[in-house]
């Protein structure tokens, strides 16, 4: 495959004697003779390497070298600069820049300086797929039936690249499971991306996966890449798909008939060739009995189903589970006492493994250094009071309330802290109350 080069020069002859000389070297060339035709360029195609002119018409070079990495983090960038700005040029290597050659620039030199620049670049991607490979363990799975089952599925997911949903309760590692299969397959070398469908609605969740156009709103000053953009090649995981509105659920499907869709506000048919994870807490089958969930999306997203069961039915893995999360917490401490673990045993874990990281998190910081993890680091927790039982409740405003009046049970009543756990401000929280207090009176 040939490299693609964006030059950004504003010397009409120098661009047209690098793409005469570069394009029988074997490269494609995109041609900017300015910033903004180079953020265009840079929203619109992905680049192996950057050669760029310090000064242009529309301002400074070295603060393009801020966008181009917002864009690709590892994309390497030439600098082409004149004898008297090596001050600067000096600038844009500490700011991202990999070389810098001053003018006039000998095609010949520079085919050398891309060469070695092109290598240190692959270099730094498999370095970088490396690590995140390196990961591929981060997901406890555990020695109980149910979750040598998932272990077995989410294999067979990660060998394959069919679409997968995981459901569970809120907590059960639902996102790490996405990740732990991402990561097992040939799509582990590119990105995993991730949105909450929950967190946005209607045409803001559609901005997200989309993408826009200039113009395609009142504050579209610009194009952007939407999610299937940069999942082209990687994975896309939708969470929390059971809240997605039905409009957006229209426009998903047809994504999913032929990977074919067009960003916000556009004409221009796009493509993107993505793996879809999706994970949910409702009852899919319920939200479609109902007319909130499409039976046709409901089809295309369950090829492949693996249910992540809670803490409460898998109690048995819970002392390994702990010394797992000691561990990625950074602690020295891999075990605790046994009176610890009875006392955390006799707790359902509403709130599931991220609660229970969460409690862990909070001994820690509790515990001086040098001594162990004692009962008293869960005192004032209400660990031994059972809490309001979570469940699938069939609508999402049943459930959300039974979220909320779990997590207020949780923090003993807090509201603070239970609005901070939910991630919503305290008025939001009291109105909610006064809502269900209003509805169950």
């Amino acid at each position: 495959m040939k490299p693609n080069v964006l030059l950004i020069e504003d010397n009409a002859a120098t661009r047209f004697g690098f793409v005469r000389y570069f394009a029988k070297d074997g490269y494609d060339i995109v041609e900017a003779a300015n910033l903004a035709e180079a953020s265009i360029a840079m929203r619109t195609c992905r680049f192996d390497i950057v050669i760029l002119d310090i000064n242009l018409p529309d301002g400074s070079g070295i603060d393009f070298i801020e966008t181009a990495k917002a864009n690709d983090p590892l994309i390497p960038i030439i600098i082409i600069t004149g004898e008297g700005d090596i001050p600067l040029a000096v600038e844009a290597m500490q700011r991202g820049a990999d070389n810098f050659l001053t003018k006039p620039v000998d095609n010949a030199s520079l085919a050398v300086f891309m060469r070695k620049t092109l290598e240190i670049g692959d270099l730094k991607q498999q370095q970088s797929t490396r690590k995140r490979l390196e990961k591929k363990d981060d997901f406890f799975i555990g020695e109980t039936r149910a979750m040598r089952n998932v272990h077995e599925l989410a294999r067979a997911a990660g060998d394959g690249d069919i679409p997968v949903l995981i459901t569970g309760e809120t907590g059960t590692g639902k996102g790490m499971l996405a990740k732990w299969i991402h990561q097992q397959g040939e799509r582990a070398a590119h990105e995993c991306v991730e949105i909450n469908c929950s967190g946005l609605r209607g045409e803001m969740l559609s901005r997200e996966i989309f993408g826009h156009a200039r113009g395609a709103f009142t504050s579209a000053d610009q194009d952007r890449k939407g999610l299937l953009d940069i999942a082209n090649r990687g994975t896309l995981f939708l969470d929390k798909i059971g809240d997605m509105g039905m409009d957006v659920q229209a426009q998903f499907l047809k994504v999913l008939e032929d990977k074919s869709y067009r960003r916000l506000g556009d004409v221009k048919l796009l493509r993107s060739n993505f793996r879809l994870i999706c994970a949910t807490h409702h009852d899919l089958d319920s939200l479609v009995s109902s007319g909130q969930f499409r039976h046709d999306l409901m089809y295309r997203i369950n090829m492949l189903s693996i249910h992540l069961p809670p803490l409460r039915e898998r109690m048995d893995d819970l002392p390994a589970l702990v010394s797992h999360l000691l561990r990625s917490l950074g602690s020295g401490i891999s075990t605790l006492s046994d009176d610890v673990m009875k006392l955390l045993c006799g707790y359902s874990w509403p709130g599931n493994i991220r609660e229970l990281k969460n409690v862990l998190e909070r001994a820690l910081l509790l515990t001086p250094r040098g001594t162990t993890i004692r009962q008293t680091h869960f005192a004032n927790l209400a660990m031994t009071r059972p809490p309001l039982p979570y469940r699938q409740r069939g609508t999402i405003q049943e459930d959300e309330e039974a979220r909320i009046k779990a997590v207020l049970a949780e923090q003993g009543g807090n509201v603070e802290l239970a609005a901070k756990s939910l991630k919503v401000s305290r008025a939001t929280l009291y109105r909610r109350l006064i809502q269900i207090g209003r509805k169950q009176a």
